[in-house]
């Protein structure tokens, strides 16, 4: 899928010529775009940048939990940096003005690095299921995590791969004297082609990964609403409050990728089976506000991954107070998963969920 509007197929090429003079040339509308775009990257690079730094930096971080969340950073940073500027340029420029080699290239990175991140969001899920479902306390080796971060930077760019393979750079007469230049889907015999592509692509990238979290997820707050905990007092208060504050978590975490992705994938599954679509004359406006609201996931990522967390927390703060975290961490952990750790057999699933949640 796309992250650029004016995408369509060479056999549509004259609805690109059709009502250049849309709503996207209003100064207010620009201006608004403009706004828009740029918050979302400020907070989407500031927010994914602290995580990155943070779990790099510091070593009380360093677990594999944390690299997977890293490794989402990465792909949300990917995502602020290739996606919104030339969905924005492309969108108030009204064509496509970065080349012909860029024309293959932009497409394919940024559905590498959606994917990245989608799947990235699984694998953070389906890792939080084993520890807590399955009272898993053996975690993956640092070697494992790497295999996993790298196949799931291959099976992305495998997913991505026709983005660039079906491209073509095309230059239109718009008028005597003047011209427009596009980069459109080029699919080999007829267009149905390219909706075969659209509506795998939304099942691999929406339907089976919206399926994958809300599936571990519900197990987890499952597992979590059906466990008594031992103890009494303050203890079992604490942990208690632990569990709802991790349910929240994880009914925000499906919630956000749901409602965040759901306009933009419908949108662009309904221009790939019926090209009329491309006929409303708010076409791209309405493209660049569905791109806008799924982008808003790349900010969202690291507060729910993040800020949610105590021991990110203080290392955000940390950075921001340019003053060492290793014994704010130490504190946080002492407070929390180690003192878990010193309970009997009968508190796995409060250890695992420490564990998780507070990472």
């Amino acid at each position: 899928m796309d992250a650029l509007p004016l995408n369509a197929h060479l056999s549509d090429k004259g609805n690109l010529l059709d009502d250049l003079e849309d709503s996207t040339k209003l100064v207010g509308v620009q201006v608004i775009l403009i706004l828009a775009y740029s918050i979302i990257i400020l907070l989407g690079v500031t927010g994914n940048s602290l995580v990155i730094h943070v779990v790099y930096k510091f070593r009380n971080l360093h677990t594999v939990t944390n690299f997977f969340i890293a490794n989402l950073a990465v792909a949300d940073l990917l995502v602020n940096a290739l996606c919104l500027p030339f969905t924005l340029m492309y969108t108030l420029c009204g064509e496509w003005r970065f080349g012909q080699a860029m024309c293959y290239l932009l497409p394919f990175a940024q559905g590498l690095a959606v994917h990245v991140s989608t799947i990235t969001l699984n694998v953070i899920a389906l890792d939080r299921h084993r520890s807590i479902v399955h009272h898993t306390e053996t975690k993956l080796s640092r070697d494992a995590c790497a295999a996993v971060v790298a196949a799931t930077w291959a099976a992305s760019a495998a997913l991505a791969s026709p983005l660039a393979i079906f491209r073509e750079h095309v230059t239109f007469d718009v008028a005597p004297g003047r011209t427009i230049q596009a980069c459109a889907e080029k699919w080999p015999g007829s267009g149905a082609d390219g909706t075969i592509y659209s509506i795998a692509i939304f099942l691999l990238q929406y339907g089976l990964p919206l399926s994958v979290l809300s599936f571990a997820y519900a197990r987890i707050w499952s597992k979590l609403r059906g466990h008594t905990s031992p103890g009494a007092g303050g203890r079992a208060a604490d942990r208690q409050r632990r569990r709802r504050k991790t349910t929240k978590m994880l009914a925000a975490m499906v919630a956000v990728f749901a409602i965040c992705w759901l306009p933009l994938h419908a949108f662009q599954l309904a221009v790939d089976v019926d090209s009329s679509v491309l006929d409303m004359r708010d076409f791209k406006l309405l493209y660049t506000a569905f791109h806008v609201v799924a982008m808003c996931s790349t900010f969202a990522n690291p507060i729910l991954y993040g800020w949610m967390n105590r021991n990110y927390r203080v290392a955000f703060a940390s950075v921001f107070r340019c003053a060492p975290a290793e014994s704010g961490l130490k504190r946080a952990y002492s407070g929390g998963a180690l003192k878990e750790k010193a309970l009997t057999h009968q508190s796995t699933v409060s250890v695992l969920t420490q564990a998780n949640t507070e990472l």
